[in-house]
C-alpha cells in the first residue's frame, strides 16, 4: 500500500478496507472472500488484517454490514418531484447496484434466508431501513394525497411490497423477459401504489 496509505488511522485504513471488501464482493460469492484475498489485494501481511478483524466471519459480516449500508444510501430519494417519480428514482438506484453486486448480493439473500441470525438482522434492519424511509420522506400529507394512510397495516404490506421487488429484479436479471429497464421500474412502482390502495386501516 502507498505511503499516504500507511499513514491513515486505524479507523480509516478498517474503513478502506471495508470498502475494498465491498468491491471485491461484487464478483464473488461471499464465501470465496476470503482474509487471504483481502490482503493480497490490499498489499498488506495476513497478520496485519487480524488487526482489524478477529477473522474470517467478522470480515464477512462488517463487510456486509458496509454493503447494506450503501444500499441505503444510495437509494436515498431526490428532494424534488412528484412523490412516484422520486420512487422510480431509488428504484433505478437499487437496480443498478443490484446489477453491479448480482453475485455478492444473491450470496447476502441466500446466507439470510439460510438461518444465520446475524446475517439475517443485518439484512432485515437494511429492509426495514429502505421501507421506512418510504413514510418518512413522503410524509403524512403525501400519503394522503394517494388515498393512503399511514399505519401499521399499510407499513406491513410496504415490507411485503419490498421483497416482491427483491424477486422482481433477481428474476429480471435471470431472464428480462424482453421487458425493458425503464418499464421494469415504473411496473414495480405503481404496483406499490396500487396495492398500498387496498389497505383499511382498522384504527
Amino acid at each position: 500500500m502507498s505511503a499516504t496509505r500507511i499513514r491513515l488511522s486505524p479507523e480509516s485504513r478498517r474503513e478502506q478496507l471495508l470498502d475494498l471488501g465491498v468491491t471485491l464482493l461484487s464478483g464473488r460469492r461471499l464465501e470465496d472472500l476470503s482474509i487471504d484475498v483481502l490482503a493480497d489485494e490490499a498489499g498488506i501481511s495476513r497478520g496485519l488484517l487480524y488487526h482489524y478483524f478477529a477473522g474470517k466471519r467478522e470480515f464477512h459480516l462488517a463487510v456486509l454490514r458496509r454493503m447494506a449500508d450503501q444500499v441505503v444510501a444510495i437509494t436515498a430519494p431526490p428532494s424534488d418531484g412528484d412523490p412516484l417519480s422520486q420512487l422510480v428514482t431509488s428504484l433505478a438506484a437499487y437496480l443498478d447496484f443490484v446489477t453491479e453486486n448480482r453475485v455478492a448480493y444473491v450470496s447476502f439473500v441466500r446466507a439470510a434466508a439460510a438461518g444465520d441470525e446475524e446475517f439475517r438482522r443485518i439484512y432485515e434492519e437494511a429492509r426495514g431501513a429502505l421501507t421506512d424511509r418510504i413514510f418518512d420522506h413522503a410524509g403524512r400529507d403525501v400519503l394522503a394525497g394517494l388515498g393512503l394512510v399511514d399505519g401499521p397495516e399499510l407499513r406491513l404490506l410496504v415490507r411485503g411490497w419490498s421483497a416482491m421487488v427483491e424477486d422482481t429484479v433477481l428474476s429480471w436479471l435471470d431472464d428480462d423477459r424482453g421487458i425493458a429497464r425503464d418499464a421494469l421500474l415504473e411496473m414495480v412502482a405503481a404496483t406499490l401504489v396500487g396495492v398500498a390502495g387496498v389497505v383499511k386501516p382498522t384504527r
